[in-house]
C-alpha cells in the first residue's frame, strides 16, 4: 500500500458530525497525516460547503439535525458536481441494517466509530486507492438501446469512470481502430450491422486490444450462447435486467485484476531487466577493457540524447529508453576483432565492411531479451543517414526511428570533438559547423534544430575546467551528467 504521508499530503477532507469533541478528534488525526480537514456540524451545512469548495473526500456521522448523514449522502450522490466525492460514514450506528443503508446511499465505506483509531487513516487510503484507479478509466458501452447506454454511463460515472459510446458493434469497432483505447468493453450481443458475437471477435483478434477486458450486456440468458461468447474471450456476462450497482462492481474487480496483472508483469519485467543489464555491463566492461574510448563516448551521448528527449517534450519514460539506448549504442562493438577497433589509421573498406556490422550484433545481443525491445531501433539504426547512405539497412528521412535519429546527433558531435587513436579531437566550434552543414543529408534537420538550440556550447568553461563541464541536468531525474567525460554545458 502506498505510504500514507505521500497519499493523504495536502488531502482536502471535510468533516461532519454535530459533535465539536468528535470533529476535533478527527481533525487533529488527520492532520498527523498532512490532511487539510475542514468541518461541518451538520448535514445540511456540509451540502452548501460541498458545493461551494472541491474537496477529496468526505467523512460524516449519521445521526445530526437538520440534514442526517444518509440524507446528505443521497444529495452528494445525486448532484453532477458532488456525485463523485467518495463518502466514508464514520458512526455509533453499526448495525447491519446501518451498514446497508448508508451504501445504498452512496457511501464507499462504513467504519463504527469505535474501530475509528485503529483503522481510519489505512481505510482513507483504500478509499482513495480506489477513487484513484476509477477517475479517468474509460469505460466503451457498445448497446442499441439509447435507454441502456444512457443508464449505464449515469452509473459509472458516478463512481469516477469515463464513458464513450456506440450503438453497434461496427461503431465501436469504429471508435477502436480511430484510436480510442478503453480500459474495459461494455457490449449487447443483438445489435444492427454488427452484432456484439462478431464485435467480440473482431476485438480479441487484434493484439493490440485482445488484453481489454470485454463484458457481455444480453437480455439472453441460454447457456450456450453464454458458453458461447466466453469462448470468444468475454471476460464476463451480465442477464439484462442488471442491477446497475451489480455492473460497477464487475467492472471494478475486472480492471482491478487487470491492474494486478501488470504489476506483476511490471515486476518481473524490472527484475529481468535488472539481470539482464548486469549481463551486458560485464561485456560492457569487456570492450572497455579493449577499447578506453567506448565508455566516455557511450555515456556523453547517453547524456546529449537524453537532454534532446526532453527538450522534445518526450516522457520519462521514453526519456528513459532514450538514455539507456545511448549507453549501449555501440555494444556491437564487443564483436569487432582488435585489429580494426583499436586501428590508429585509416580504416581499409575490408576493415570498415566489420565496424558497420557492429549496430547489428548489438541488435543480436539484445533481440533475445523482450525488455530490450524499445531500445533495439538506437541499436540497430544509429548509423543510418537522412539521404539514405547510412547502415545497415539504408533508411531515409523519418523512416529512421526517431530516437535513433537523436542518438545519430550526439554520437557524431561526441566523435567529432574526442580524441581518437587516428586524431586529435576538433574544436567544439567546428565541430557545430559540421553538425549545421550535415543537416538534413547525413542527420535529422529536426534533431540538430534541437541539438543547437541547447547550444550555444561554452568553450570558455571547457577550457578552463579541463576534464568536464556539465551544465544543469534538468529537472528530469532521468537525465543525468557523465561523470568522467569531455562533455560542453548546455546553457
Amino acid at each position: 500500500m502506498m505510504n500514507s504521508l505521500h497519499l493523504l499530503k495536502d488531502l482536502r477532507v471535510l468533516i461532519v458530525d454535530d459533535s465539536a469533541v468528535v470533529r476535533s478528534v478527527l481533525s487533529k488525526e488527520l492532520l498527523r497525516s498532512g490532511v487539510n480537514a475542514v468541518q461541518a456540524e451538520n448535514g445540511r451545512q456540509a451540502f452548501n460547503m460541498a458545493l461551494a469548495r472541491e474537496f477529496d473526500l468526505i467523512i460524516t456521522d449519521i445521526e445530526m439535525p437538520f440534514m442526517d448523514g444518509i440524507e446528505l449522502c443521497r444529495r452528494l450522490k445525486s448532484n453532477p458536481k458532488t456525485r463523485q466525492i467518495p463518502i466514508v460514514i464514520l458512526s455509533s450506528l453499526d448495525s447491519e441494517k446501518d451498514i446497508q443503508r448508508g451504501y445504498k446511499a452512496g457511501a464507499s465505506t462504513y467504519i463504527s466509530k469505535s474501530q475509528a483509531k485503529d483503522s481510519l487513516i489505512e481505510t482513507i487510503e483504500t478509499v482513495l486507492q480506489k477513487t484513484t484507479f476509477q477517475r479517468g478509466r474509460l469505460i466503451l458501452v457498445v448497446d442499441d438501446s439509447l435507454t441502456v447506454r444512457t443508464l449505464v454511463e449515469r452509473g459509472l460515472k458516478e463512481v469516477g469512470f469515463e464513458v464513450v459510446k456506440a450503438e453497434n458493434g461496427q461503431a465501436g469497432l469504429n471508435l477502436l481502430k480511430n484510436g480510442v483505447r478503453p480500459d474495459l468493453i461494455l457490449s449487447d450481443i443483438d445489435m444492427p450491422v454488427m452484432n456484439g458475437e462478431e464485435f467480440c471477435r473482431n476485438v480479441h483478434s487484434d493484439p493490440v486490444l485482445a488484453s481489454i477486458p470485454f463484458v457481455v450486456l444480453s437480455a439472453n440468458n441460454d447457456r450456450p450462447i453464454m458458453r458461447r461468447m466466453l469462448q470468444l474471450g468475454a471476460d464476463a456476462y451480465l442477464v439484462k435486467p442488471f442491477n446497475v450497482d451489480q455492473l460497477v462492481i464487475t467492472v471494478e474487480k475486472l480492471l482491478s485484476d487487470k491492474l494486478l496483472l501488470l504489476h506483476k508483469e511490471k515486476e518481473r519485467l524490472e527484475a529481468e531487466q535488472k539481470l539482464i543489464l548486469a549481463s551486458i555491463t560485464s561485456l560492457c566492461c569487456a570492450l572497455e577493457a579493449r577499447d578506453s574510448y567506448t565508455r566516455g563516448h557511450s555515456e556523453a551521448v547517453s547524456y546529449i540524447a537524453t537532454r534532446m528527449a526532453a527538450e522534445m517534450g518526450m516522457s520519462r519514460e521514453e526519456i528513459e529508453l532514450v538514455k539507456l539506448g545511448g549507453k549501449l549504442h555501440d555494444l556491437g562493438k564487443i564483436g569487432v576483432v582488435d585489429s580494426v577497433l583499436l586501428k590508429p589509421g585509416k580504416l581499409s573498406d575490408e576493415e570498415f565492411a566489420i565496424i558497420k556490422r557492429h549496430p547489428v550484433i548489438g541488435a543480436d545481443i539484445l533481440r533475445p531479451v523482450p525488455s530490450m525491445a524499445g531500445i533495439l531501433p538506437i541499436v540497430y539504426h544509429h548509423h543510418e543517414r537522412m539521404d539514405g547512405r547510412g547502415y545497415p539497412e539504408g533508411l531515409k528521412g523519418d523512416s529512421i526511428p526517431l530516437w535513433a535519429r537523436i542518438t545519430a546527433v550526439g554520437d557524431t558531435y561526441h566523435a567529432l570533438t574526442s580524441d581518437r587513436p587516428y586524431r586529435k579531437g576538433m574544436e567544439m566550434g567546428k565541430a557545430l559547423q559540421i553538425i549545421r552543414e550535415a543537416s538534413g543529408s547525413q542527420l535529422c534537420p529536426d534533431c540538430v534544430s534541437v541539438f543547437l538550440k541547447l547550444a550555444p556550447w561554452d568553450e570558455a568553461s571547457t577550457a578552463e575546467k579541463g576534464d568536464l563541464v556539465t551544465g544543469s541536468s534538468s529537472d528530469n531525474p532521468a537525465i543525468e551528467a557523465p561523470k568522467s567525460l569531455v562533455i560542453p554545458v548546455i546553457k
